[in-house]
């Protein structure tokens, strides 16, 4: 063992102790939040929110408790390195779901206003999800097994730290796209050479508008936290930033908590309805005669594909509720 490992095993690893009432509230966020996602999810049978957004908020509930662990035994590594590991990790499947999520609502707006057909857009963006998912994964259990072997586990940081940056990478990708998808959708400005493009299932009505900001803020919610957690591991775990616990509090625990409960609020089952509605065709899904929102069409005629007419004395809302 070398005398910077020693140094690293024999001191506080966080630099402060945990406070036990903010470990205790995210431990009661999240599993509040993850038994809400499960419930949903078998509400509508979105089935694959059980594997992300259900497994993000399991892999947080076991970070915080480690953080809990290790307020009784702060010198201890194992608890340190479970709570840094299941937290770094935990949002990767959620952003998962962002990801499917984000293909459906281009499937049904219209993929003429994506670069990206829905189809490619999940399988692109879930791919990048998974070997991200599975750097930090190696990561961890490098630095764990260092840690065992009374080694330095800085490497293992170091393979956390390049999943943790190709994750904001393809965030930053994901967000660019998604950006100028709401854009031009809000503005009816399809892509130049779209016009073979599958049509639009559904009309940008209030319903989706609201899912769409939903994605949007917890998206951002992700990518706040996705910088953190770059900065903190590139400062090294001796660094300042790791060792401020308020930085990690309302920048990691914070940001993950409002992104998954901001999908409980706004779920995709009520909002875009149950599974069977999800990946219909065309023409098993015809067009609502619901009041379209779109910024660039006012003052001339829409086109055949996106002209809708609200029906007198008619409300629309979200999951059948009355606006």
């Amino acid at each position: 063992m070398t005398l910077q490992s020693r140094k690293l095993l024999n001191r506080n690893p966080y630099g402060y102790v945990p406070t036990e009432w903010i470990c205790i509230l995210f431990i009661v966020l999240f599993s509040v939040s993850t038994l809400l996602h499960a419930i949903q999810a078998t509400r509508y049978r979105l089935w694959f929110l059980l594997c992300t957004a259900c497994l993000a908020g399991i892999l947080e509930i076991v970070g915080w408790a480690g953080r809990e662990w290790s307020i009784f035994d702060i010198l201890q590594m194992t608890p340190y390195l479970m709570q840094i590991v299941c937290t770094i990790i935990g949002p990767t499947p959620f952003v998962a779901a962002m990801f499917v999520m984000l293909g459906e609502m281009i499937r049904r707006l219209g993929s003429r206003y994506s670069r990206l057909s829905a189809t490619l857009y999940t399988i692109i963006f879930c791919s990048c999800d998974v070997i991200s998912l599975v750097i930090q994964a190696l990561g961890g259990a490098a630095a764990s097994n260092a840690v065992a072997n009374g080694e330095n586990p800085e490497n293992g940081g170091h393979i956390m730290l390049a999943g943790i940056c190709f994750q904001l990478a393809a965030i930053t990708f994901y967000m660019v796209l998604a950006s100028e998808f709401v854009i031009r959708c809000l503005l009816d400005k399809p892509l130049h050479g779209a016009d073979k493009a599958p049509p639009a299932t559904h009309a940008l009505d209030r319903k989706h508008a609201i899912m769409l900001g939903a994605l949007t803020f917890a998206s951002i919610c992700i990518y706040i936290r996705s910088i953190y957690r770059t900065i903190e591991l590139s400062d090294g775990w001796t660094g300042h930033i790791i060792h401020t616990q308020r930085y990690f509090n309302w920048l990691d625990g914070g940001m993950v908590a409002l992104a998954m409960f901001t999908l409980n609020c706004i779920h995709p089952g009520l909002i875009l309805g149950p599974a069977e509605t999800w990946n219909a065709k065309p023409a098993d899904a015809p067009m609502p005669q619901v009041e379209e929102i779109r910024l660039g069409n006012r003052g001339r005629p829409a086109s055949n594909e996106t002209l809708l007419v609200k029906p007198p004395n008619v409300g629309h809302g979200l999951g059948g509720v009355a606006v």
